[in-house]
């Protein structure tokens, strides 16, 4: 038991921040005419992986908060929701290969896992990869593959990828990335200066290799680090 809770109270708050994400998402949904605003698959993954298993000790109180949370190095844990409407942007399906930028702590690696994904994740920071690599193989997630390393030059050993998901801000798309993106893939990406407010890009592309990127909702990430 962590702070007076135990797994029982853990899965009660998540039930309940599943349900703040599905209702926030319907107000803020920006395609209210093309898609849903959270697809069933990702309330049930976001229902099914135990948040406070992936935030330090002193923030698991607070881990079903609707909200990022500080977890060390300089890094965060995305808010909930943005980490579901970037999940559902993806539309995975099962067996998708998932290349994911920015392990963390390895919470939207899990989330991506409960999607059915096979999930090659890299993260810079050394000590946050064994840490998330650790927890995800206690949590018994299979199908994820994680490496210490910069992403920026993607992993290309295992290109191509369905879908690409960087959970960092860059001022640009990472020239290796898109080549390491299948045609009729989706990249999602936090676009913008570091530190301020960037925007959420969904990139997809074509059977000719062609980008087509979609400004989704403002948001504000931990820039993207390493020596490029």
């Amino acid at each position: 038991m962590a702070g007076g809770f135990d797994e029982a109270a853990f899965a009660n708050l998540r039930l309940r921040m599943v349900a703040e994400v599905a209702a926030m998402a319907e107000q803020y949904n920006p395609t209210p005419q093309e898609t849903p605003a959270l697809s069933p698959a990702v309330l049930n993954a976001l229902g099914s992986v135990p948040r406070h298993r992936f935030v330090p000790e002193a923030e698991r109180e607070h881990a079903y908060q609707n909200r990022p949370l500080t977890i060390g190095h300089g890094q965060t844990i995305s808010q909930p929701y943005i980490v579901a409407f970037m999940t559902h942007l993806l539309a995975l399906q099962p067996g998708h290969r998932v290349l994911e930028i920015g392990s963390g702590c390895g919470y939207q690696t899990a989330v991506l896992a409960e999607m059915g994904a096979d999930v090659y994740s890299v993260e810079i920071v050394e000590p946050l990869a064994r840490q998330a690599a650790d927890t995800l193989q206690e949590l018994g997630y299979e199908h994820v593959h994680l490496r210490q390393g910069d992403g920026y030059f993607g992993w290309p050993e295992h290109a191509p990828y369905d879908a690409i998901i960087l959970t960092a801000g860059t001022d640009q798309v990472p020239p290796p990335l898109p080549d390491q993106l299948k045609p009729g893939g989706s990249m999602v990406i936090p676009l913008g200066q570091a530190f301020a407010t960037q925007e959420l890009l969904l990139i997809r592309k074509d059977a000719a290799g062609n980008l087509h990127p979609r400004e989704m909702l403002p948001v504000r990430f931990v820039p993207l680090t390493g020596d490029h």
